[in-house]
């Protein structure tokens, strides 16, 4: 006598009681255990031979949408054959034809072809004019399919097997009537597992099986009370499936927030902050965008009302600016030639970049060697589609060293790319006020079977390093990352970044 678990002697005993092949389901359902639980124990009890599984695919029936509307599920036109049924050439006038029969008047009208078709009953001025007997309206096969499905349950499924059981022959009748008539039966293919015991499984039965207790663990109570040598220990199968476990993490574009900085802080930058209200001066005048420039305009930028301005850095700085601006003051350019207004520049701004950031950081530290990078929101009055927010973050960084060249430029958003998964990537050549020379970044997108633009990066141009007294090459870029994160978690619009979707929050993993 050999000892098993004890689902694994219920499972033997049924099917030893069972002279053909089993459906799993079938078999869970019958000993009244999870069907999961059932599973291992087939699938051990399989792997030491004793039982067989076979997989087979069968068709399954159910009673369509449509038909379910119907009363007892029986047909419109056996509703009303039925109703008017053993009286030839009863003529009865359309208009009553859904009151006759207890049916409305969309029901009554969809059964008028379908009684004409099949010869119950024929148009005469305006009325149906029956001959139709109970015998033929007992013969409609396809009647007698939807009645069968309806008594199962509107959405219960039958296997055709059992269908094929209840009608025979008229089966293959009921589909022909079926055809073209879509929404009263629905049909499915399912995958049935089978179960039979192996000769040496029924040889084990007959020898006799007893039930063993299994426990998950070792414990001190099984070891003091002597049980230990009674029970088993369960195995684990750590290839089977397990229930989802979905713990606490940080958010998908957090996460690429987090990455982001990881990767520019490996590369040996240091990271800065600065306020998401800036004046106007940091965000565009120390940048040598001039003062007239498009993205300086109301519909393109949010202004802050209070305060109504902002203080400006020392005057020896100011001017310097401001000359650079009106005729290049020492940088050797001709400048903008324009006369520069400090009101403009006093103007508080949500900062549209933060390279209002670095700037900063270049101003404090003109003379190098310095690599720094800031990541943060920032703000524009973006039209919202499926790339664009109003609200966005950027990482902007410098490296200030007077050995840096555009060459070096490449290589660390090549280095940057690369770090963040993208293999393939392009520099372009691009304009901005700020930087000569200057390039858009492009990556390719498989899924696209395109080039996506990711930023802007370039060389500072001297009037805008020199004012602070930087005469070394300063090397700067500013990229989006929620368009990175989108392309990242292969998202169809940059909003679903932001939308609390469970399913994309939970499912999405920590690692890629």
């Amino acid at each position: 006598m050999r000892s098993f678990p004890d689902v694994d002697v219920k499972v033997l005993t049924a099917l030893a009681a069972r002279s053909e092949p089993c459906a799993l389901s079938e078999l869970a359902a019958g000993l009244g255990i999870d069907q999961s639980k059932v599973t291992l124990a087939c699938q051990t009890l399989g792997a030491a031979g004793l039982l067989e599984l076979e997989e087979r695919v069968e068709r399954e029936l159910r009673l369509g949408a449509k038909a379910r509307q119907y009363p007892g599920g029986s047909l419109p036109e056996v509703v009303i054959a039925r109703a008017h049924a053993g009286a030839p050439g009863k003529a009865v006038p359309i208009a009553e034809l859904g009151p006759s029969a207890g049916l409305d008047k969309k029901l009554a009208g969809e059964a008028i072809r379908q009684l004409e078709s099949r010869g119950w009953a024929k148009k005469e001025k305006g009325a149906l004019v029956f001959d139709v007997g109970e015998a033929q309206i007992g013969g409609a096969a396809a009647n007698a399919l939807s009645e069968l499905l309806f008594a199962r349950g509107p959405e219960g499924w039958l296997a055709e097997a059992e269908v094929a059981r209840a009608l025979g022959e008229r089966l293959a009748a009921a589909r022909e009537e079926l055809a073209g008539r879509a929404g009263i039966v629905e049909e499915k293919e399912r995958k049935v597992r089978l179960l039979s015991l192996t000769e040496r499984g029924r040889r084990t039965v007959a020898e006799g099986v007893t039930a063993k207790r299994q426990v998950n663990q070792l414990t001190s109570e099984l070891l003091l009370s002597g049980e230990w040598a009674e029970v088993d220990l369960r195995p684990y199968d750590v290839r089977l499936e397990a229930e989802p476990v979905y713990p606490g993490k940080e958010h998908p574009l957090v996460s690429v927030f987090q990455k982001t900085r990881r990767v520019f802080l490996e590369m040996g930058f240091e990271e800065i902050v600065s306020p998401y209200v800036e004046s106007s001066f940091w965000d565009f005048d120390a940048l040598f965008q001039p003062q007239d420039h498009p993205a300086r305009e109301m519909q393109d930028t949010f202004y802050i009302a209070r305060p109504s301005e902002c203080r400006l850095p020392d005057e020896p700085l100011v001017e310097t600016v401001r000359r650079t601006h009106e005729d290049g003051g020492e940088t050797g350019s001709v400048g903008w030639r324009y006369r520069w207004d400090r009101a403009l520049a006093k103007r508080p701004v949500l900062r549209t970049h933060t390279t209002a950031a670095t700037i900063r950081a270049l101003a404090a530290n003109p003379a190098g060697p310095r690599k720094v990078f800031c990541v943060g929101p920032v703000f524009r009055r973006e039209t919202v589609d499926y790339k664009h927010l109003p609200v966005f973050h950027q990482v902007d960084g410098v490296i200030i060293d007077e050995r840096a060249s555009f060459a070096t430029l490449l290589g660390t958003l090549a280095a940057f790319y690369r770090k963040m998964g993208f293999e393939r990537f392009q520099f372009r050549p691009g304009f901005f006020p700020y930087t000569e020379p200057s390039v858009e970044v492009f990556v390719w997108l498989e899924k696209k079977r395109d080039w996506v633009e990711m930023g802007g990066a370039g060389m500072f141009r001297p009037e805008v390093t020199e004012p602070f007294g930087c005469k070394v090459p300063v090397l700067a870029w500013g990229l989006g990352l929620e368009r990175l994160a989108m392309f990242r978690y292969d998202l169809s619009s940059i909003g679903e970044l932001y939308r609390a979707r469970l399913p994309f929050l939970k499912e999405t993993p920590l690692c890629r």
